[in-house]
């Protein structure tokens, strides 16, 4: 909810700028906050709701994005030339305002117990009773079989008592499949993991690949003799590709018997290979056909290569909250960087195919790491072994298994009435 009011007030007090330097306060300083703001803890959120549905919940909720670039960039566009920016602005502040009713559904879900549950003290209550009757009994069968010789029953309640003290802390003791505490809102614990640490050069040399064709694919037709308006239908070609993308691995990566960082790492060497393709083709056809594989690729990694932190391969579910800010942040200086080197590169060699050669490069190397990710979970890059990677590689060898009995999503419990939810 301030994200989207930070959105909202940046962009309408940007229609009142006078200067580029107060558009940097306004657009870059305050709108962009408030992008950060409502970005992340979306996504978060969205992880966190669901276990089974959760590849396809959030590639759904990523096609958003693609949707409004599609669809309001030609429309604003249009307003601008009735109405001139600076009211353009102001409608796009406004409708962006929407976000703050948009956050306010974005609520915990509170999971409550069945009615016929008892609670902790009921259930200790209950258990010494049943200890104490116990007792009764065992007193009153010594009693009775040592009949009129005065034999009294000397262990029968000490046993009693070692009954009643056993059943009590037993009803005390936390339980194995009870929840964890809510975890920190930081926690920089996840650098020592060798597993985020490959995912996170991953997203950061990776992010290297993801500007070029969007920067550079108009002007790379242009110099191949393709007129600026024709060559300008690229970028919507790409655009319809990446929807299509976000939707389809959403329903793939659902697929029971796939490991989902391996369909990642997948889609990830084929953006490789198209990035490479670009400067191999000439011709407004050809190109469209390499801007239709990018997109469709860049649709499939965009919208799961955030939401794969929360799978038992990177860190889970349970840190998600402080792996995805920690992985974001390592990420956008690449994002800083990506364009500005692409263009370096352009002017050096007056090629436009340089900037598309080093995106590829980029994206290999974040392919290697992505590769890693998994191996360095189970400490196989390691020479010596710890007890705790010991336990995570059996925690990841046994990711499988949980697959099959996988819980109902938390919105499937909060929902249901007579179900006593599972833990996720």
């Amino acid at each position: 909810m301030v994200g989207g009011l930070l959105i909202s007030v940046g962009m309408v007090t940007t229609a009142f700028t006078t200067s580029v330097n107060q558009m940097y306060i306004t657009t870059g300083i305050i709108a962009g906050l408030g992008y950060c703001l409502t970005f992340l803890p979306t996504v978060t959120l969205l992880s966190q709701y669901f276990c089974k549905h959760r590849s396809v919940v959030t590639s759904m909720a990523s096609t958003g994005e693609s949707v409004a670039i599609f669809t309001f960039a030609p429309a604003f566009t249009a307003l601008k030339t009735k109405i001139g920016w600076r009211y353009t602005m102001v409608v796009i502040g406004l409708l962006q305002g929407t976000i703050v009713m948009c956050g306010a559904l974005l609520r915990p879900i509170i999971i409550k117990p069945s009615p016929s549950d008892k609670s902790s003290k009921e259930q200790l209550k209950s258990k010494q009773e049943d200890a104490k009757q116990n007792l009764d009994q065992e007193q009153l069968h010594g009693s009775v079989s040592s009949g009129d010789s005065g034999v009294q029953s000397v262990e029968d309640p000490e046993v009693g008592g070692q009954i009643m003290e056993k059943e009590e802390k037993k009803a005390l003791s936390p339980k194995p499949n009870d929840k964890p505490g809510r975890p920190k809102l930081l926690d920089l614990s996840v650098l020592k993991e060798g597993s985020f640490l490959c995912y996170s050069a991953f997203g950061l040399f990776a992010t290297l690949g993801f500007f070029a064709p969007q920067l550079y694919v108009v002007e790379l037709n242009v110099s191949q003799g393709v007129d600026r308006d024709k060559a300008a239908y690229s970028l919507s070609i790409m655009a319809i590709a990446e929807i299509l993308g976000r939707l389809s691995i959403g329903w793939m990566m659902s697929w029971r018997r796939l490991r989902k960082i391996y369909v990642l790492l997948t889609c990830v060497l084929l953006l490789c290979l198209v990035l490479v393709l670009f400067t191999l083709v000439s011709g407004f056809w050809p190109v469209a056909v390499c801007c239709m594989l990018y997109g469709f690729l860049l649709g499939n990694v965009a919208s799961t290569h955030i939401p794969m932190l929360a799978e038992d391969d990177v860190v889970g579910i349970q840190r998600m909250a402080s792996a995805a800010g920690v992985y974001v942040c390592i990420q956008s200086f690449a994002g800083l960087a990506g364009p500005p080197l692409g263009g370096v590169l352009v002017d050096i060699t007056g090629n436009y195919g340089s900037a598309f050669y080093s995106c590829a490069a980029g994206m290999a190397l974040g392919a290697l790491f992505l590769g890693l990710v998994r191996p360095a979970k189970m400490g196989k890059l390691c020479w010596r072994k710890t007890g705790q990677q010991q336990q995570q590689k059996s925690a990841v060898e046994k990711d499988t298994s949980v697959r099959e009995s996988s819980p109902e999503d938390f919105v499937e419990e909060d929902l249901s009435l007579n179900t006593r939810p599972n833990d996720c």
